[in-house]
């Protein structure tokens, strides 16, 4: 996703808070990667353009975005991993046994969340998860 697609500065702003430098540059890196990246590749990515920028900072930076849903966290094949939140949802299934992850729209995961609702009274986020399970190439490979 690109800097054009979406105005991040003017989303956090209109939140009412500021984007700060260390902030542009975390977004600059998911942007520029385009998927998922642990915390230490955005660290490394950031670092790269600005190699006094600690660590701490990134994870705060990474922290803040998530809170404004700007920014997902996911854990996939053992591993945290973040990436730029998409304006809708989108999902992974993740093999547990090879680690291959695909995408999933995820829309049947509409009726859950109003059955959530209606029954417990609780708006569920079903709008970025990963679902662990067995993929058909490792299933098939598995059976007799």
């Amino acid at each position: 996703m690109s800097h054009e697609a979406r105005d991040f500065a003017g989303q956090i702003r209109q939140m009412g808070y500021r984007m700060t430098p260390q902030r542009q540059m975390v977004l600059d890196a998911l942007c520029a990667q385009g998927g998922h990246m642990t915390a230490n590749e955005v660290v490394t990515a950031v670092q790269n353009q600005s190699p006094f920028l600690n660590r701490a900072t990134v994870y705060r930076a990474l922290d803040f975005l998530c809170a404004l849903q700007l920014v997902t966290r996911t854990e996939i094949g053992g591993q945290v991993v973040y990436e730029l939140a998409e304006e809708s949802p989108h999902h992974h299934l993740v093999c547990r046994m090879c680690g291959q992850a695909q995408e999933w729209d995820g829309r049947a995961l509409d009726t859950v969340a109003t059955q959530i609702m209606t029954e417990h009274g609780f708006q569920a986020e079903l709008t970025h998860l990963a679902i662990s399970g067995v993929c058909e190439q490792c299933r098939t490979a598995r059976e007799p």
